[in-house]
């Protein structure tokens, strides 16, 4: 019986030899230990004559090695901007200052970053647009890249795996610090091809010993991987779900008679890649999006692939355009559920197309209660609601038509060449122009706040105010958008303090949006309860 030591010892020498036989590794933790080991001492200088003095080596001695080889030495200079100010949004597009973070602390910025839930398009919207921003990391520095790794975890949290591992191959930390990372994403977007070529040439990459048996198996030395295994299930190194998956995928003649296993309510990337290549695919419907937006390709089928749309494009992360292209693919098969909003928006993109407004105005009262109840009014108005602006339509199809387009991106002209249907409308209108609303409808969801935001009566919070002062500004828009968040939650100040505080901020089309969107959410949710 192997000692845990030895035994561990034994899993990661496996683990770090590749398929063919090389010299013998150091890289064992236990074996780099300095502690007891001697001091260094100075080397001995030569005298004035060129002696040395307590040289332990012999003037005829011969050398100890034929050549020398200097280590290539590379230069950049001091002002080069860090990994970690990567961005796929150049400063030309975002409009937001390099000093978007420098002037914070990561331990500030990280806990703000991940409490954002982002349920509005226009939040989302924001967010992305914080996450993918070229800016320099906090001037304090932390060792590694965390404000980095936040952003590309919050990019796969909420789905959106191709720019997070864009962002990442741009950074150049995916073989180096961000190694972990790197692998997650790979086995999420099926491209570990890379990253285990890496890993099998730089063990000490991941501490993690299964992601090392998964690679060992994928470079086809079966023998190395199985007595890892061993040695990790005997140590205890590995988790006993790893090691049963493990086990399962280095020997499928095993499972065929084994009984299926348990599925996690939170598996790991590699977990779920296992699972999928035992034969024992994990559903994502209960999983987080980075898990759903695997179902974007069709593999698992084209119902999976429609759930999969439209949880990213509630999230913001799946464009409005590929959104229609799933949901148009092909013409539904059963009906009730998901079948029925796939239908009822064909049948509305089709009577659209016709431009007969009697046909789209039905169409419209039958897609507008599916997109809304499914919570994808913001993504049905990018798409259509340009188009539905200035057609004669009446009564509850002109009502939804000018909420499509005030919740598209043409809102603000939208607003200014249409006449309101209503209070409320007349409202909406001033808000998305800008102006200052008037009093709003004594029913109206959000009014009295909303109208604060926009009449100059509401202040920029104090402690918002104070983070901008001090340079920053990034974070004082993390605490915004935290603050619209609990004011649409309920809290009327912390509505019109964040309205103001992104307007004082230079955020006014987000501060239209959101306010546009939140309004008109609740007022269709109103509806929907009639």
């Amino acid at each position: 019986m192997w000692t845990d030591r030895a035994s561990r010892c034994a899993a990661l020498w496996l683990l770090a030899a590749p398929a063919a036989a090389q010299e013998p590794l150091t890289a064992i933790d236990w074996l780099g230990a300095t502690e007891g080991l001697p001091r260094t001492t100075a080397l001995p200088q030569p005298d004035a004559a060129g002696a040395t003095q307590g040289s332990p080596v012999q003037p005829n001695e011969p050398p100890v090695a034929d050549r020398v080889e200097t280590p290539e030495i590379t230069s950049a200079p001091l002002d080069a901007p860090s990994a970690e100010a990567v961005g796929l949004l150049p400063v030309s597009v975002t409009g937001l200052p390099r000093t978007l973070w420098s002037a914070s602390e990561t331990r500030d910025l990280l806990p703000k970053l991940n409490r954002i839930e982002a349920d509005y398009a226009a939040i989302s919207a924001l967010l992305n647009t914080l996450l993918l921003a070229e800016a320099d990391p906090p001037a304090t520095g932390s060792e590694g890249a965390p404000l980095l790794a936040a952003r590309i975890e919050r990019l796969m949290r909420d789905g959106a795996l191709d720019p997070a591992l864009a962002l990442l191959d741009r950074s150049g930390l995916g073989a180096e610090t961000l190694f972990d990372l790197w692998f997650d994403l790979a086995l999420l977007t099926q491209t570990e091809d890379a990253a285990c070529t890496e890993l099998e040439a730089k063990p000490s990459l991941s501490e993690a010993l299964a992601p090392r048996i998964f690679c060992a198996a994928r470079a086809g030395d079966w023998q190395r991987a199985s007595l890892a295994l061993a040695a990790g299930r005997e140590t205890g190194t590995l988790s006993p779900r790893d090691a049963d998956l493990l086990e399962r995928f280095l020997d499928p003649e095993l499972s065929e008679g084994l009984p299926p296993l348990p599925p996690p309510t939170d598996p790991t990337p590699l977990q779920f890649r296992l699972f999928e290549g035992i034969g024992e695919p994990l559903s994502t419907n209960r999983l987080g999006r980075a898990f759903a937006a695997t179902d974007l390709d069709g593999d698992q089928g084209w119902k999976a692939q429609l759930a999969a749309a439209e949880r990213l494009a509630r999230a913001g992360t799946l464009a409005p355009n590929r959104f229609l292209g799933i949901y148009t693919e092909r013409e539904p098969a059963a009906s009730g559920g998901i079948w029925d909003r796939v239908e009822a928006l064909q049948r509305f993109d089709t009577a659209l197309t016709a431009r007969d407004p009697r046909s789209i105005a039905a169409a419209l009262r039958r897609v507008w209660p599916e997109m809304r109840d499914a919570g994808l009014l913001s993504t049905f108005a990018t798409l259509y609601g340009p188009d539905l602006a200035g057609l004669p339509l009446d009564g509850p199809a002109k009502r939804m038509a000018q909420h499509a387009g005030l919740l598209s991106e043409e809102y603000e002209t939208i607003a200014a060449t249409s006449a309101p249907a209503g209070d409320a409308a007349r409202f909406l209108f001033a808000v998305a122009r800008g102006t200052d609303p008037g009093t709003p409808p004594p029913d109206l969801p959000h009014g009295a706040s909303v109208q604060a935001g926009f009449d100059g009566t509401a202040e920029t919070p104090p402690r918002i105010k104070t983070l901008a002062e001090d340079g920053k500004l990034g974070e004082a828009i993390l605490v915004t958008m935290l603050e619209f968040e609990r004011g649409a939650a309920g809290d009327p100040g912390a509505l019109s303090g964040a309205l103001a505080a992104m307007r004082d901020l230079g955020l006014e089309d987000t501060a239209r949006r959101a306010a546009l969107e939140l309004v008109v959410t609740a007022l269709e949710a109103r509806e929907a309860r009639r």
